[in-house]
């Protein structure tokens, strides 16, 4: 598909580099920040973390905020606020400073990723979708390499103290809303959107996988770093690395996992998904070897990045009327575990390491049954194999 100057693709592209630069810088100093600066145990990460997931677990208000403002504009809003967290973080080196800091970068990602993520689906076609969402996840590979880059780079060459490696990740975030806001026109929505919350009881199958996808990618994003630091005793320099290698995998593949989505249809891609999370889970439970885990950390994100399957279901499954408030739930259904998994399994980190990975096999493998339940050609009322809703019955 061709990208216009000026046009919603270039926007939506512009929205996904933003959104990574300041959460790249976030994450590459966050487990090195938190155990050299603020004195972290397994216990404070899972809290911070579960703070983080608050305000995805409150997405779904993002529906009333849409009463006020165009969902344009918000998104323009929630990159200064996720700029701003990510810029103050370094001038609070103390666990309630980095608790605070860490609520406000995130009310901003998660608003912004909801936001992100209906605009998508409202403005790019059923048939462009697998391999634009593809390219969102280049774009953001691309810009957390400029972050990963530019943390190595002042971190071990220049001795750039955190504070200030924050303040410059932020503050790109920054530049690219105020410019996005000034340079893009107001588009049109296709289809007005319901300003109310929808759960529909044909959305069931889309609203489980959201579950599992929170638990389990909850244990990747909160432990899988924390093993390389704990356990291997990675520096900030040799994260930013593992994280530049990742993302620059991602800029190659995603765009062909996005093709291939389209080619081999959603259930042939979750379950490929599912199959190959379950053995990266049960390999970072057993490694001992630093190169294994990091390649562990790459093919996980190279799966993680099939999770696009997940959102074009929806869009073929859909209501177009419903997509905003609906990304908005499942947004929230996506973080109720991940509310809780990172506070318990912080605890259960303390005595067996091995065991929360293992679990997140399991998590995966509930995914991989429901992946079954996936129709070959999903849409209005063909939207599960078992427990299909009759299709008098698409609207309830």
């Amino acid at each position: 598909m061709k990208i216009t100057k000026n046009s919603p693709e270039l926007l939506l592209l512009l929205i996904a580099a933003g959104t990574a630069m300041s959460f790249a810088v976030w994450q590459n100093l966050l487990n090195n920040f938190a155990i050299e600066r603020a004195a972290f145990t397994g216990v404070e990460i899972g809290i911070l973390q579960s703070l983080r997931e608050i305000p995805g677990f409150l997405a779904f208000t993002i529906i009333y905020v849409l009463l006020l403002i165009r969902e344009q504009r918000m998104a323009y809003v929630s990159m200064v606020l996720l700029g701003l967290g990510t810029l103050l973080t370094g001038f609070f080196p103390s666990a309630i400073g980095f608790y605070l800091t860490t609520i406000l970068m995130s009310m901003g990602f998660h608003y912004l990723e909801t936001i992100q993520n209906s605009l998508t689906l409202q403005w790019v076609s059923k048939k462009d979708a697998p391999e634009f969402l593809g390219k969102m996840i280049a774009a953001k590979a691309a810009a957390s390499i400029l972050a990963f880059s530019l943390v190595w780079l002042l971190f071990e060459f220049f001795h750039f103290d955190y504070k200030w490696i924050y303040i410059v990740g932020g503050g790109v975030s920054l530049f690219i809303a105020f410019y996005s806001w000034n340079h893009f026109d107001d588009f049109p929505q296709k289809v007005y959107q319901s300003k109310k919350l929808i759960l529909r009881k044909r959305y069931w199958l889309y609203y489980a996988l959201q579950f599992m996808s929170g638990a389990r990618r909850q244990i990747f994003v909160v432990f899988a770093g924390f093993l390389m630091v704990e356990k291997f005793g990675f520096s900030v320099g040799e994260i930013s690395i593992l994280f530049l290698i990742n993302s620059a995998f991602n800029i190659f593949m995603a765009p062909r996992i996005g093709r291939l989505i389209g080619k081999i249809g959603e259930r042939n891609s979750l379950i490929l998904e599912y199959i190959g999370l379950i053995a990266v889970f049960c390999g970072y439970a057993v490694v001992e070897n630093s190169n294994i885990a990091v390649g562990l950390y790459i093919l996980d994100h190279l799966f993680f990045a099939m999770a696009i399957a997940q959102k074009t279901y929806f869009q073929k499954i859909a209501n177009p009327a419903d997509i905003a408030s609906t990304a908005g739930v499942s947004f929230t259904i996506n973080h109720i575990a991940a509310v809780v998994i990172p506070v318990i399994f912080g605890a259960l980190w303390l005595s067996s390491p091995s065991l929360v990975f293992y679990v997140g096999a399991v998590f995966a493998g509930i995914s991989l049954l429901l992946a079954f339940n996936v129709p070959s050609n999903p849409e209005a009322g063909n939207e599960t194999i078992m427990g299909r809703i009759p299709h008098n019955a698409l609207e309830t």
